[in-house]
């Protein structure tokens, strides 16, 4: 009979993963690489949850932990990012189907991009795991009062909140103004989204063949427009997004 599977939560920020973290109740924890690890159990399957902390590095560093040390089988990263593509709205949630590194430039080497020695620019995510997570992100986008209650749907404007998949580009830089975001679409036009780790787990999970999906709530456009007070957003957002996304993915989720 085949084990079942140990996977693997991470996020870049406390308040990312609070919500899921409130989910698990009597985990052990464990410190490694100076992270607190946190093992428990959620609808019977085993879990990993820990804080890669903030960057490419930081979070290659925690994927690798994760696999090396605590023998996970899949990945999944959550949190927030800036959107980016025409459509992509504050509080809608982007599931990747592949990755790549912005800000990662090898030429006249290599292309732009493209990562040194692997012949490609772009790591794609697992499509059953993504496929489980986008299903389970629209059964609760479906209902956002359900999920975050009434009072958060108004104040943050979240009447019809939509799943985007598709590419997500990372980089070690917060993106933050209008001409930062207008270059990147220019450079990047399917991109949806920016954030600042997922591009390095993926291209980790791609060395060790180990599954990976990603879900990040749009927190903002990723622009000097700007107007969510980022922090509260995820407390009341993005953090109860992750938790009943994964709630229903783990409820459906075989246990071997």
């Amino acid at each position: 009979m085949k084990p079942p599977p140990r996977i693997g939560i991470i996020a870049a920020l406390h308040q990312e993963l609070a919500a899921v973290l409130g989910r698990l109740p009597g985990e052990r924890r464990e410190v490694a690489a100076g992270r607190e690890f946190r093992r428990g159990h959620w609808h019977g399957h085993e879990l990993v949850a820990v804080l890669s902390r903030v960057g490419k590095v930081a979070a290659a560093t925690t994927a690798t932990v994760l696999i090396e040390r605590f023998g996970v089988d899949r990945i999944v990263f959550t949190g927030a990012a800036g959107g980016l593509a025409e459509g992509v709205a504050v509080g809608d949630v982007v599931v990747a189907r592949a990755f790549l590194q912005h800000d990662l430039d090898a030429s006249p080497l290599f292309q732009r991009h493209e990562v040194p020695l692997y012949g490609r620019a772009r790591f794609g995510t697992d499509p059953a795991l993504s496929d489980a997570l986008a299903a389970a992100a629209r059964a609760v986008l479906a209902q956002p009062a359900s999920t975050l209650g009434p009072d958060a749907v108004r104040e943050f404007a979240l009447g019809a909140p939509a799943v985007h998949e598709g590419l997500v580009v990372s980089g070690d830089r917060f993106v933050a103004t209008g001409a930062e975001s207008a270059a990147l679409r220019q450079a990047l036009p399917d991109a949806l989204a920016v954030e600042m780790e997922g591009a390095a787990v993926a291209q980790v999970c791609h060395d060790y063949g180990v599954p990976f999906a990603a879900l990040r709530t749009v927190s903002d456009r990723a622009d000097d427009a700007a107007h969510v007070d980022f922090t509260r957003f995820i407390d009341q957002v993005a953090s109860r997004y992750s938790a009943a996304v994964l709630e229903q993915y783990f409820r459906l989720l075989p246990k071997s």
